[in-house]
């Protein structure tokens, strides 16, 4: 039978593996305290992965399924939908960690459209080596955030990537939300005259994140306002309706990107009043000896409101009704003037330009 399976001149000749030399496929890796390739492999590590380490924390009629997707009610209209994706180093940082920010970024960004967040999914993309420890109380505390923000996890997957590939854990999120037509804020809106309001203190997160990075202490400790602003948007809507012309949170680029990409969009001018700007002491001191300015650090339980002059009061008491908003300051005006710009008005009476920034001040923060 030698002559039926020729071998080729070119090939060299291989020998077989016999059974005592071993198994001729890989055999998962000892269960160790670490993420490990097999946990990615859609087999028994992976399945334990979901079962043990994830499914308890986002327990729902809708999740417990395992289909390959979640089947919704659907609300009647329109749907607000937003995916973000998390990369913020280190994993967990004063004041939360990269699961909380996942959900509360998530769930922010629906609500800046007035929407109300229904469902969330989630992707997972874990790094060889990540330990398991660090892993529980990532998804615990992500699986905290969603329930107290009453909006259930329903669809997600997890991946494993080769250690050096991605820097312990990434997270990419869906949220999704029902529209109220009645309240429609959107970028477009604001109008000369509105009103500029902030919820609260700027750029803890973003200080929050470079202290911890870089090892610096302060006398004050700099913790990140990571938290879900959907209760302060519902009180906005219930205290100024349809008044509430432009909601934004201001993450990456701060108050100032945002208050541009405002400014851009509804063809308007905006006017900042520096001496009004709500800036935390310890965060004003470690800005002034890192060369940063407050306006371009990160937030992440904030929001920008634009009012309707009429209706601005209003907003403002009911903003610092909710503790999440007991900070709130009025901070602006929107004008008919030098359209798409921003100009701040200094504490001495001067007046500067609050451009776009060229690059990131502060890199990997969310």
């Amino acid at each position: 039978m030698d002559d039926i399976v020729p071998i080729s001149p070119q090939a060299p000749e291989r020998s077989l593996p016999s059974l005592a030399e071993g198994p001729a496929c890989p055999a998962p890796a000892p269960i160790t305290g670490e993420v490990q390739l097999g946990h990615g492999s859609g087999g028994k590590l992976s399945a334990t992965l979901l079962r043990e380490r994830f499914l308890p924390h986002f327990a729902n009629p809708a999740l417990e399924r395992l289909a390959d997707a979640a089947v919704l009610p659907a609300p009647v209209g329109e749907l607000a939908i937003s995916t973000d994706t998390f990369v913020v180093h280190p994993l967990e940082f004063p004041g939360g960690d990269i699961g909380m920010l996942a959900v509360h970024g998530t769930l922010n960004d629906v609500a800046m459209m007035g929407a109300v967040p229904v469902a969330l999914t989630a992707g997972f993309v874990l790094e060889e080596g990540l330990s398991l420890a660090l892993l529980d109380r990532i998804v615990t505390s992500m699986g905290l955030a969603a329930r107290a923000a009453g909006v259930p996890l329903v669809a997600g997957d997890t991946k494993v990537v080769e250690r050096g590939k991605a820097d312990g854990m990434f997270i990419c999120t869906t949220g999704i939300g029902a529209v109220d037509p009645a309240f429609r804020p959107g970028p477009e809106r604001a109008r000369p005259g509105d009103v500029v309001l902030v919820s609260g203190p700027i750029g803890r997160h973003g200080m929050a994140i470079m202290a911890v990075r870089e090892g610096l202490a302060f006398e004050a400790a700099i913790e990140s306002d990571t938290a879900c602003l959907v209760p302060l948007v519902a009180a906005l809507r219930q205290a100024a309706g349809c008044g509430v012309h432009v909601l934004r949170d201001p993450t990456r680029g701060g108050v100032a990107s945002a208050v541009n990409e405002i400014a851009a969009a509804s063809r308007v001018g905006i006017e900042l009043d520096q001496p009004a700007l709500p800036i935390p002491g310890p965060v004003e001191a470690a800005c002034e000896m890192l060369g940063l300015d407050p306006l371009y650090v990160a937030n992440e339980g904030i929001l920008l409101a634009v009012v309707a002059v009429e209706r601005a009061d209003a907003a403002l008491s009911a903003l610092r009704s909710h503790p999440l908003g007991a900070g709130a300051a009025r901070i602006g005006t929107v004008v008919d003037v030098h359209h798409r710009m921003v100009v701040m008005r200094t504490a001495i009476g001067g007046m500067r330009v609050v451009d776009l920034l060229p690059g990131d001040q502060l890199p990997r923060i969310c």
